[in-house]
Parts: structure tokens; sequence; C-alpha cells
């Protein structure tokens, strides 16, 4: 088991003074995947614990925030939000060379795959989809201010500082021009919606593989890989989900878009929707296509920066060169929607 470059024996001097009973042996084991923040299993005998980190090397502004995973994950500790317990934010880079925080491993499955192809039934399938959705509604009814969040995002319109904060990202990590990227920013700040006022916790990356389910029942235990949260307009962690489902099947970045999903027992679209609206009280959804094709040219950004990323050598994981490829067809997919 390869410890990653971390000093597992000054790691584990620091974090007795957080985890009582931590054994004096510690071994770090990078878990694959994540091209964002690298994701570690902690194991002291029979003790596992996970820890995430900033990258290490030059990075952009901004990004990789584990301070603010950090904060929302505690807040979240009493709520309907299924979240890992915390133990300790790190904000000294010379414990292991970046900040960190330490939560709890919980044991569980991670589904990459949307149509779930190691599920047995249409039932349990349809019964996972149907966690997602109440996982999701629950996070969007969560008090932010009970739970000590009202401060966690800037007031105002969200898809316009949305708009404003990814397209000073792509530019950031811009390697060439990009016609259909160059067409989506302008489409977005000429059709911006006029804010609504929704106000809600946002998760940001709101999707199949960034949940942990039971292993015995169709259950989110776990929401995890809340880098990219705020305070914003509910609507873009449901349009963000849905829209992922546009791709294909097959690729890196995988959809329902070619699949049958009434044999699946996969809702539709407009079925999980409408499940959302009801268990959030609403009525329905102005703007959608916006907002899909917002989650498109937001994908595409994130997916130039890991490009970036890779020219530059930093990129987390091995298939970073492959996925950044995809800024193309995810731009032309959100130039196609345009009215």
């Amino acid at each position: 088991m390869s410890n990653h470059d971390i000093d597992t024996k000054r790691l584990g001097e620091y974090l007795k003074d957080y985890i009582p009973g931590l054994g004096d042996e510690l071994q770090a084991a990078k878990f694959a995947g994540g091209q964002s923040n690298p994701t570690f299993k902690l194991t002291s005998g029979e003790q596992h614990f996970v820890l995430r980190r900033k990258p290490k090397g030059e990075l952009l502004k901004s990004a990789h925030a584990v301070d603010r995973e950090f904060r929302v994950i505690s807040a979240l500790a009493d709520t309907d939000v299924p979240v890992p317990r915390t133990y300790v934010l790190c904000e000294d880079d010379s414990i292991i060379g970046s900040m960190f925080y330490v939560m709890e491993y919980k044991e569980g499955r991670i589904l990459w795959d949307p149509t779930l192809p190691e599920i047995k039934t249409p039932e349990e399938r349809a019964g996972i989809y149907d966690s997602m959705n109440a996982t999701l509604a629950a996070l969007h009814n969560v008090n932010v201010e009970a739970v000590g969040l009202g401060d966690y995002g800037r007031p105002g319109n969200y898809f316009e500082r949305q708009v404003i904060r990814w397209t000073k990202q792509y530019r950031a990590s811009e390697i060439d021009t990009i016609a259909d990227m160059e067409t989506l920013m302008k489409y977005l700040v000429d059709n911006m919606p006029a804010d609504d006022g929704s106000v809600s916790l946002v998760h940001g990356d709101y999707r199949l593989d960034n949940m942990m389910f039971a292993h015995d029942k169709p259950q989110v235990i776990a929401l995890l890989d809340w880098e990219l949260s705020t305070l914003g307009n509910p609507i873009a962690d449901l349009a963000n989900q849905c829209m992922a489902w546009m791709l294909p099947s097959e690729g890196s970045m995988r959809g329902l878009s070619d699949v049958d999903r009434v044999s699946l027992g996969i809702p539709s679209n407009d079925e999980y929707i409408a499940k959302y609206c009801e268990r959030t009280g609403r009525t329905e959804i102005q703007h959608w296509n916006f907002y899909l094709i917002f989650s498109l040219f937001r994908l595409a950004a994130i997916v130039q920066g890991i490009r970036k990323r890779a020219q530059i050598g930093t990129a987390s994981s091995a298939e970073a060169d492959a996925r950044g490829d995809l800024v193309y067809p995810l731009a032309a997919m959100g130039v196609s929607l345009i009215p």
C-alpha cells in the first residue's frame, strides 16, 4: 500500500489530538477517480477514515476549497441530508504539504454508471433514483440559517454570479479558442433570467457517483464532494443532474441519452423533476432550457480546467487527458440547445 507522498507518521501524530484512540501505525491509500481534490483512505489497525486534501502545485484561485467542504459537511450533521462525521480541518501545509480534512469512512456502494448495470432489478434501480431525488429535496429544504450557513454564499442573482465565475475559470485555463464556448458565454449573458429569489444550499456537483449507497438497500447513506457547494438557486443542482443524463451511455462521462429507461426502471427526466417538485413544494420550473445550457457550459469549463492541469502536470487522475478532450462535444451540445 503506497502512502502517496504523505508523511503518515507526522500525520498520525497530528490526528491523535482529534481522533480518540487512534493507533500508532497509519497508512494512506489513494482512492481511484477524482479530478480535483485527491482523496485517501486512512487505515490504523481496524480503524478507517477518509482524508481529502488540496492538490500540490499551481492552482486556480478559489478552486479546491476543502475548507468549505469541511464547513458544510459539519453543518449538515443533524439534518436529513446524509453526510459523514467530520473530525478536523488542517490549514497547516507543513503536516502533509497542503490543506486537508479528515472525516468518517463509511461502508457502502459508489455507483459510477447511471444505467446501474450492477443492479439486478428494475425495482432496485427505481429505488436508487428515488433516494437520489429524496436526498436532493432534503438538501434544498435545509434551513440554512438554522444550521449556521446563512453566510455561505453571496446575495444576488446566482446564475449571473455563476456565469461570471465559470467564464473566469475557463479563461484562466484556456489553451486554445473554442468557438462553441464563445457562443455559450455570449448566450448565457444575453439571456440571463431575472432572479426569482430562490435560495438554498446548493451542492454544486450533484450526481450519482458523488453519493454512497447502502449495500443492502437502495438508500443514499452519504452525499460527498462538496467543493462547489454554496448558497444559490436550487434548480442548478437539478439541472446539473438531468444534464448529465443527456450524455451517451458509453464514454468517460456516461449518461442515459441512448438507453431504454422504462425497461431499466429508471425514471424519465419529467418524472424525476415532477417528484422533486412535489418534495420541495414547487409547481413549475421556468427557464429550464437556460439552466441545461448553463450546466453544459459549466461542465465544459470544469473539463477545460482538467485539460489545463493535465498540460501543466497537476491533474489528480490518469484519465485527465481523455476527459479534457470532452470540452468540445460538451460545448457543442450546449450550442445545440440554443433556441
